[in-house]
């Protein structure tokens, strides 16, 4: 099971501030905790199971410790043995819960279940397809193993740099023990990737280019002692005794360099049969990959032209916007992508290109955290503490990666949540984008999102759906918008409209690429054009694009749901309705499918009417 996080929205009417230290929830520990229902007992087994075959996520959850603290040196299976492993669990859990007595369960337990449900049947159609990895309650669905962002390549570095805790010798050995068990995980994703290949899908040459730069870069840096594998552990056991880098640098010499020599191999036999078809319509079983990709990241059955046309039919309306913003700061001339470009260039928005500049970044980012922080309890009736730090992204991962992505941390709290921030290239950062990039990554949105998550069973927080998830965080960018963040910035305003634009041509161009045959070429075009955003920024999203098929779908057909369902309560409810009983409604519920999300606001309606 691929498990990673890897991610912008709108609301408010008059809510009066109430206090936040009164508000503030525990970060509730819940781990092994005895469910005291036969349905209970189920969804624990059936966490803790999903745990056994992904152990990374009970790292980033902060669960591996006690009768599971041997989960934290060990990393699941990407071989076919491994996927057939999974396909044995979901087939069992489905049946299990099938045979569960009717009725009698609570509401939250019937969610709980008809979200495991959704995600185990739709895991099960994606690996029945004939290569890829479908992830089982997670976003990133590929038909590639290992490209430019996918792989554990990228995914053990950033593992071992981030989440993986070493607090005393028992822990660097847990490191350790993940350590000599990569080479196993990337022989694993060889063996399949080399199947595919035979089975007629390579990826795009220009996925393939991106993916040997950057795994020639990392094995280069492999066996340096501040390297991507043996650096973090010499960092986090500086006060603790023991050869501990002696032995890392050993086994990453021995068993992991030469794990990426075979996988690079492998990447180069298919370098020399790709094209630069970027889409699946061309590729064996492509469409039909693409039709399940579509479903798994949006939970809806729409066709490729309804969301074609739904992305171009919101840009108008957004360029609509974003031209008097423009023309406000001069700016006449030109298409709305044009200016836009315009505006991102002019110094004051700008920072330096070096690393002053980086540090720069990074502390805009952290003061747009911090006020928007101060607008919670007019959004929300009780708040989560958004536990939060902003990071650099791993070196090597940098050049295939968004210009940020975030989530929540440990259940805990002892790991904080994250908005991880490629600074490769300083220059895909300003003062109009940043604002509404980490209201989407941060708060209110993945992050602060995710901690209500953690509140739920174990399940729930291991289980997430990419049209929920995204649509959230573009619902938080609407928030930002409706709280007052932009009033005094209207640059940052642009950017807001800017990042819906984003979105919005993502359904253009992912249905373009993939149902309509379009060129790399054609996307990017289409892309820079929209959204006004550089073209280092839009190669990267339409690479993106190409390696996860359907996923950048999921974040605007999230939030128009979260609207409607926002519309369909004030409406039902009148004068009783209140944002920050929607909003809670919403969090509260959970990361659902889009059609359980309705039905969980059916729920908030009839409650509020008694």
């Amino acid at each position: 099971m691929t498990t990673t996080r890897i991610t912008r929205r709108q609301a408010i009417a008059g809510a009066a501030a109430t206090s936040v230290a009164a508000a503030v929830l525990p970060n509730l520990a819940r781990a092994a905790a005895p469910a005291a229902t036969p349905a209970g007992e189920l969804l624990d087994r059936m966490a803790w199971g999903l745990l056994e075959l992904s152990p990374t996520g009970a790292t980033s959850l902060g669960v591996d410790t006690g009768p599971h603290a041997a989960l934290r040196g060990k990393l699941g299976d990407r071989s076919p043995a491994g996927v057939a492993a999974q396909q044995a669990f979901l087939k069992a859990a489905l049946a299990d819960i099938a045979a569960l007595p009717r009725g009698g369960f609570d509401s939250s337990t019937q969610t709980s279940l008809a979200v495991a449900q959704s995600a185990f049947a739709t895991a099960l159609d994606g690996m029945a397809l004939p290569y890829g990895d479908a992830t089982i309650g997670g976003w990133r669905n590929t038909p590639y193993g290992v490209v430019q962002n996918v792989g554990a390549w990228i995914d053990v570095p950033q593992l071992l740099d981030g989440t993986q805790p070493v607090r005393d010798a028992a822990d660097a050995e847990y490191y350790l023990s993940r350590l000599a068990g990569t080479a196993a995980l990337l022989d694993g994703e060889t063996t399949r990737i080399r199947m595919a290949r035979e089975a007629g899908l390579v990826p795009p040459v220009f996925l393939l280019d991106k993916t040997i730069a950057a795994m020639t870069g990392s094995i280069a840096s492999a066996t340096k002692a501040d390297g991507p594998y043996a650096g973090p552990l010499a960092r986090k056991t500086a006060d603790i005794p023991g050869k501990w880098s002696e032995r890392a640098l050993a086994i990453v010499e021995a068993q992991i360099v030469p794990a990426l020599q075979r996988q690079l191999a492998e990447i180069r036999t298919q370098r020399a049969v790709a094209t630069d078809d970027a889409g699946m319509s061309t590729r064996p079983h492509g469409p039909e990959w693409y039709a399940w990709g579509l479903r798994a990241s949006t939970t809806t059955r729409r066709t490729p032209a309804e969301i074609h046309q739904l992305g171009l039919q919101r840009l108008a309306e957004l360029h609509a916007e974003m031209d008097k913003i423009l023309k406000g700061f001069g700016l006449t001339q030109g298409s709305v992508g044009e200016r836009a470009a315009a505006l991102q260039k002019r110094p004051e928005f700008n920072f330096p290109a070096n690393d002053e500049g980086r540090a720069q970044i990074i502390a805009y980012m952290q003061g747009k955290i911090d006020a928007m922080r101060r607008q919670m309890p007019r959004a929300f009736r009780r708040l989560v503490k958004g536990n939060l730090e902003i990071r650099r992204m791993p070196l090597a991962e940098e050049p295939g990666a968004p210009a940020a992505y975030g989530g929540p941390g440990s259940i805990d709290g002892k790991i904080p949540g994250k908005i991880w921030v490629n600074l490769g290239d300083p220059s895909i950062h300003n003062k109009v984008t940043i604002p509404d990039l980490v209201f989407h990554e941060g708060i209110p949105g993945h992050v602060w999102q995710g901690e209500y998550a953690q509140q739920l069973p174990l399940l729930r927080s291991i289980l997430a759906f990419n049209a929920y998830s995204e649509g959230w965080a573009l619902y938080s960018e609407q928030l930002a918008d409706e709280l007052g963040m932009y009033d005094h910035d209207p640059a940052g305003r642009l950017g807001y409209f800017m990042g819906l634009s984003w979105r919005a041509v993502r359904l253009v161009v992912d249905t373009g690429i993939h149902a309509m045959g379009w060129s790399r070429e054609k996307a990017l075009a289409a892309f820079v054009d929209a959204t006004g955003l550089p073209m280092s920024n839009a190669a990267s999203e339409v690479d993106r694009y190409c390696a996860w098929p359907g996923q950048a779908c999921g974040y605007m057909l999230g939030q128009i749901e979260i609207n409607a369902q926002r519309t369909r309560a004030k409406k039902a409810l009148g004068p009783r309705y209140d944002l920050r009983d929607f909003d809670q409604a919403v969090v509260d519920g959970g990361n659902v499918p889009l059609d359980v999300l309705a039905h969980n606001v059916g729920g908030y309606i009839a409650a509020k009417r008694v």
